[in-house]
């Protein structure tokens, strides 16, 4: 479904992804893990177009993203819910919903998306007239979420999902984005909570200065020696 093919990021003269190629099928959870400045974030934002690879290309369905503008590459089925949720925190819940479906023209098909995602996450719907700034971290969390849901992606790229979160609140996060996953939508998860990245994902890859150091299914990368010491404590 989508595919990295040696691609390096640069932000001025710091070089920060180093020709990485990496893989997402259709179906799968992909998850990438490292420490803070690893560079998962900056794939994220090569694919949906917030950053220019100088080199390489990214390929998803077998169509070039290099040169699509952001926008366009939402429209060919890619959602990115980004780190920090960044939700308008003056405007309703109902607003920050409608904004992730301002593509969509169709309007049984925005209100059948907007009951989808009622239905994953039905706080939502108790606070649909509330502004989204006086929410919980965990209900802001869920807004951002089910904004990416609206557009009905076929691959979300889901940033940090658990920072913030109280343990209890990642577990429900978590449990969601399974159930999103095994609704039919492909997951690329950035997540520093390597257990629990680890827990839900087909496939990872670990990250470090840039570079893919690790890749596997996660039944093998758990029982990593060199992943258990650097990131799951053992």
């Amino acid at each position: 479904m989508l595919k990295i093919n040696d691609i390096n990021v640069y932000y001025g003269a710091i070089h920060a992804i180093k020709g990485i190629s990496l893989e997402v099928k259709e179906g799968e959870i992909i998850t990438l893990i490292g420490a803070n400045g690893a560079g998962k974030s900056t794939i994220l934002k090569t694919i949906s177009g917030l950053l220019r690879s100088k080199t390489g290309d990214i390929l998803f369905n077998n169509k070039s993203l290099h040169s699509m503008a952001a926008q366009d590459i939402v429209r060919s089925g890619i959602c990115h819910i980004p780190e920090g949720r960044r939700i308008f925190a003056n405007m309703s819940v109902l607003e920050n919903l409608e904004l992730g479906c301002f593509l969509q023209k169709d309007k049984a098909a925005i209100k059948k998306n907007m009951e989808h995602v009622f239905e994953k996450f039905p706080r939502l719907k108790e606070r649909i007239s509330q502004s989204a700034g006086t929410l919980s971290g965990g209900e802001q969390q869920m807004l951002a979420i089910g904004r990416g849901m609206m557009s009905r992606p076929k691959l979300m790229l889901l940033d940090e999902p658990s920072m913030g979160l109280a343990p209890l609140l990642v577990k429900e996060i978590f449990s969601i984005i399974k159930e999103i996953n095994e609704a039919g939508t492909t997951i690329l998860l950035v997540e520093q909570n390597a257990n629990m990245a680890l827990s839900i994902a087909n496939y990872a890859y670990v990250l470090e200065t840039g570079k893919i150091v690790l890749k596997g299914p996660t039944a093998e990368l758990a029982e990593s020696e060199d992943l258990k010491k650097a990131y799951l404590g053992g």
